[in-house]
């Protein structure tokens, strides 16, 4: 892959963050009508998936924690956690999920959603992490300045954990800034690397587990040693008119959500990858397999029942700050609540 095309692809994606912003401006006039289904008890909420992943959600409505109250429908896949909470500020979708940066981003806008959960972290088996090759001169997070690296999305969890490792090691902002990221499906960031078409790949999950059973990269940096042991990543938010109108399939979805937690914590390994096979099999998605899901390996959220705290978002206060999301005192009372879900109390 040529370099013009890694610059191609950056402002693609910048082109498309600027065009998510611009849909912040009507943000407030969502809930105008009601875009939730709901008929004999029942009640749709729309949604978006990931490929070869089977979600939180998906998972507990599989194992009956929605008591039939709740249903989900897929409405295509996902391209970032940033874009999919948009989605649901702007009622294309009635919930979304992403980092807890992201989301506190998103609120401080104006956007009418709020957190009710968390749905992704990390813990011991299961963390984001900046592999280089092994022969890379790479070796700490200060070596980064003038580098790329290979992320997700634009502004998500993967820049936010730069900008601090960066800030954390001494660095200036425009020795942050000179950090060049790269947004790559993150099925070919490992690929990347490899190739030397990145200088560090940010990876995570079952392709992280899938590049380390290959060999030959390393970690400059991961989210355990730069926060010093696990973290609550991100949450799942509801429009506010879909909390204000819908408050019982709220508490029905956040509670199964729930529940779905501690099963994929409490139950064997092999029985939770058998069990997500058996959902993807089923689904009949185009295009998708099962064969990344033996290395998935963990929950890899630490709050039992995936509670959230005031400590999710102000972790990413100094980020948020530099980038000019915020300018006062960071807010969190605004940005989550755990009435809805019933087993908090239990955590």
């Amino acid at each position: 892959m040529k370099p013009n095309r890694f610059r191609n692809s950056r402002l693609r994606a910048v082109a498309v963050l600027a065009a998510v912003a611009a849909l912040s401006l009507p943000l407030t006039a969502c809930g105008k009508g009601d875009s939730v289904q709901s008929e004999n008890g029942v009640t749709t909420l729309r949604y978006l998936g990931w490929a070869d992943q089977v979600l939180l959600p998906e998972l507990a409505e599989n194992l009956g924690y929605f008591n039939g109250k709740v249903k989900l429908q897929w409405q295509g896949t996902t391209t970032s956690g940033p874009a999919e909470i948009q989605a649901a500020a702007t009622g294309q979708v009635d919930y979304g999920g992403a980092f807890a940066g992201a989301v506190a981003k998103l609120i401080s806008a104006g956007a009418p959603v709020t957190a009710v959960i968390n749905y992704y972290g990390s813990d011991e088996k299961q963390f984001q992490g900046y592999y280089v090759r092994d022969d890379s001169p790479i070796h700490t997070a200060a070596d980064l300045v003038g580098k790329k690296v290979g992320v997700n999305t634009l502004g998500g969890q993967n820049e936010a954990d730069i900008h601090d490792a960066l800030v954390k090691a001494g660095l200036s902002q425009d020795q942050v800034k000179s950090v060049q990221l790269i947004p790559l499906p993150p099925p070919n960031i490992e690929d990347a690397v490899r190739k030397g078409q990145v200088d560090v790949a940010s990876l995570s999950g079952q392709f992280q587990q899938r590049a380390l059973a290959v060999g030959g990269l390393r970690p400059v940096f991961t989210e355990l040693d730069e926060f010093g042991g696990p973290i609550d990543g991100g949450p799942y938010v509801f429009r506010n008119d879909v909390i204000a109108k819908h408050p019982d399939a709220v508490r029905t979805f956040t509670t199964g959500v729930a529940k779905a937690i501690e099963w994929e914590r409490d139950t064997p390994r092999d029985q939770v990858v058998a069990k997500m096979s058996q959902i993807i099999e089923a689904r009949h998605r185009a295009g998708e397999d099962t064969s990344t899901l033996k290395y998935w390996l963990s929950v890899g959220i630490p709050a039992k029942y995936g509670v959230i705290s005031d400590q999710d978002f102000t972790r990413w206060e100094s980020w948020l700050r530099d980038t000019g999301a915020i300018h006062g005192k960071l807010d969190v009372s605004k940005f989550y609540t755990n009435k809805y879900n019933t087993l908090a109390a239990h955590s």
